[in-house]
């Protein structure tokens, strides 16, 4: 009956379609589980994510969850996250992720730290949240690896590019982004996180500021990737 009651005054809702949930379901619906485009990268050793810094970034290993396209369930899905407060989405994400890496031993017995792609102080504080944070935080606990969100810190403001075409996204920019500690990360092997990877324009930035740091290693994992 309590169930009940808070089902009607607080619904419990599909995160990426947002029909009721049943009992038996969590965070999203059977069909939508049935209709996300995954990828399988991590078990089928592709190097799809890889290919996009290609002669850019020097990656350990790199892999995307789901596929993402314009008006599709994915989209609907990051969408939910990022602008409608949604934060179950990296949770859930993040666990079914996780998962899969902690079967992997290329993952799993190497991965030290988990980062996040940080977000500027003042959208941080004008979202409230950082999407990638829970998704990380999953990926960390599953792969018993760190979690750290203060190492890595995003020192200029920037407008999202996600939706922007390819000729007009801005080329990566190094200055973006801020190392304080350069000993913590010091022959570790790092998997740095993100929500979608298009031209890897970030996730290069982020990266060629981390390799600052003598001996380490890089490897990425991302929600998603365009398509």
């Amino acid at each position: 009956m309590i169930r009940n009651l808070l089902n009607l005054f607080f619904p419990n809702v599909c995160l990426a379609c947002l029909v009721h949930l049943t009992d038996c379901e969590v965070y999203v619906c059977t069909t939508c589980r049935h209709d996300f485009p995954v990828t399988e990268y991590h078990f089928t050793n592709s190097d799809a994510v890889k290919n996009v810094l290609y002669g850019r970034v020097k990656l350990e290993e790199a892999t995307a969850l789901l596929e993402f396209s314009k008006k599709g369930i994915v989209q609907q899905l990051l969408h939910n996250l990022k602008y409608r407060g949604q934060e179950d989405v990296g949770v859930f994400l993040g666990q079914w992720l996780g998962g899969e890496l902690k079967t992997i031993p290329k993952y799993a017995a190497t991965i030290d730290v988990v980062i996040p792609v940080p977000l500027h102080k003042f959208k941080l504080r004008k979202r409230g949240y950082n999407q990638v944070d829970k998704f990380g935080k999953e990926i960390a606990k599953a792969l018993n690896s760190e979690y750290n969100t203060s190492v890595l810190q995003k020192v200029t403001n920037t407008k999202t590019q996600v939706f922007k075409n390819r000729l007009t996204r801005t080329e990566p920019n190094d200055a973006v982004f801020e190392l304080k500690d350069f000993n913590y990360l010091k022959g570790k092997h790092i998997l740095l996180v993100d929500d979608i990877i298009t031209t890897g324009a970030t996730l290069e930035s982020c990266a060629n500021v981390l390799l600052q740091t003598e001996d380490l290693k890089i490897s990425i994992a991302t929600m998603a990737i365009t398509i």
